[in-house]
């Protein structure tokens, strides 16, 4: 039998950078100004490292992934909520993403309107819904084929956030610097709507979890994970806070202060940006928008993928077809991407067909997701907690640094920051009539849905 390959620092670095680092929604957070950076800075400080190394010390004790440490730790029920909201926020965050998309390309390929008005309603379902499903039958086809898509994109991810600091670096337009002249450092949370945008940053910053899918490969993972952590965390963090300095360098005072900056940020940014490439400039931002709406839906790979394999050890899921049959020819989850793909279309032509823009569709089902996406990440806490305890520290490769403060210091920081970032999205409505019947009545009925598989699943065992 032939030995597996075992990962270094470099591989283990490339690989969280590919799963963590997202570009549709990490302008979001610039709309607080200069202060943006500092919130970044310190989100990255006292949320990523320690939710970092928690992930660290259980994926390298139980690598098989998040549902198994909340299995191992709390049980089955909370194990099965875990997966079940692990695996539906995937299908909940892809119409987020297809409609930022479709907002982007109409903007930047269909330029006489202002992107929604140019095609219509209309014109924006049918891409998004191409985008969805281009998505589905890509992943269905194999894992090889959506590993290479997602290793090009991680090289433009880093590719478009490094130009966007080096861009507004060197931008000299009429708005260059406006921002930072006498602004304040210090974030002002005067309103929820400031203080929501810590979500944004949170909702950047995760995905540690996917470590442990690697975990029993990882080449001395008492020195490389830790390493790993810590390096990809500056490195992540850093070409967060570089580009979004470049977004601040070329934006005014006028375009934080408007509401639709969450999504139109990028796109104004870009714009002002490629005009030191002069007469290139159009050739130039259609070029750099072109690698970013393939990073959005390359994006999705990985955490698809994930999502599906993750379910399929779930009770519920052994009982259920659609969830555990593999295509013959493929080897793949067949019916549970193509599932994945009918709920987001749903959610598609409810956002962009009841909607009145972009940013509205965009942000109603974005934080909808969110919410389904953050709350496992709560049982974090409990499971380190638990599972240290049970366990000691012996027989463990890597452990949170700090010896028991450090642990629960760590174990606190992560509470306090998912919790924050849950109530925010819940208690924020940024003015839209579709986001509490959305985002409320869908957590609950997710909810529900999931307590249905599970007790479902216990009728056969």
């Amino acid at each position: 039998m032939t030995e597996e390959k075992k990962f270094g620092l470099f591989e283990l670095v490339s690989f969280l950078i590919s799963g963590i680092i997202v570009l549709d929604t990490f302008v979001a957070p610039a709309a607080l100004g200069v202060s943006a950076i500092t919130l970044w800075i310190v989100v990255a400080i006292l949320f990523m490292i320690p939710n970092g190394f928690i992930n660290a010390e259980l994926g390298a004790a139980y690598p098989d992934g998040l549902v198994s440490w909340v299995k191992e730790s709390m049980g089955e029920f909370h194990a099965t909520i875990t997966g079940w909201f692990y695996w539906v926020n995937v299908a909940f965050w892809m119409p987020a993403v297809f409609i930022v998309f479709t907002y982007w390309f109409s903007m930047a390929f269909f330029p006489d309107g202002d992107g929604w008005t140019t095609l219509g309603s209309f014109g924006m379902i049918v891409i998004a819904l191409v985008a969805c499903w281009g998505l589905v039958l890509t992943v269905r086809r194999g894992i090889d084929l959506g590993m290479l898509l997602s290793k090009i994109a991680t090289v433009l991810k880093i590719g478009v956030l490094v130009l966007f600091g080096v861009l507004g670096l060197l931008y000299t337009g009429e708005t260059a610097g406006e921002v930072f002249q006498n602004a304040s450092w210090i974030p002002e949370f005067s309103d929820l709507s400031s203080l929501g945008l810590i979500t944004a940053i949170v909702f950047n910053l995760l995905g540690f979890e996917l470590i442990a899918s690697i975990g029993h490969r990882v080449k001395e993972p008492e020195k490389n994970i830790p390493k790993a952590i810590i390096i990809g965390a500056i490195l992540i963090a850093g070409l967060y806070i570089f580009a979004t300095v470049g977004v601040l360098r070329v934006a005014s005072v006028a375009d934080l202060a408007d509401e639709g900056f969450i999504i139109d940020g990028f796109y104004i940014a870009l714009e002002r940006m490629t005009e030191i490439f002069g007469s290139a400039q159009s050739f130039m931002f259609k070029l750099i928008m072109g690698a970013t709406l393939f990073t959005l839906i390359a994006n999705m790979i990985s955490w698809v993928i994930g999502a599906n394999e993750i379910l399929e050890d779930a009770q519920f899921a052994k009982t259920l077809k659609v969830f555990n049959e593999r295509h013959p020819k493929y080897g793949t989850l067949s019916k549970s991407y193509i599932l994945m793909g009918v709920i987001s279309s749903i959610l598609i032509i409810i956002g962009l067909g009841l909607g009145d823009s972009g940013d509205e569709a965009f942000w109603t089902i974005l934080a909808f997701s969110m919410v389904i996406f953050i709350f496992p990440y709560i049982y974090l806490t409990p499971a380190i907690l638990k599972l240290r305890k049970r366990d000691g520290v012996e027989a463990r490769s890597f452990v949170v640094p700090g010896g028991n403060v450090g642990l629960w210091v760590a174990a606190i920081l992560n509470f306090v920051f998912i919790a924050l970032a849950v109530f925010l999205l819940l208690a924020f409505n940024p003015g839209y009539d579709l986001y509490y019947p959305v985002v409320i009545i869908g957590t609950l009925l997710t909810i529900a849905a999931g307590l249905f598989f599970y007790y479902r699943g216990k009728q056969f065992n």
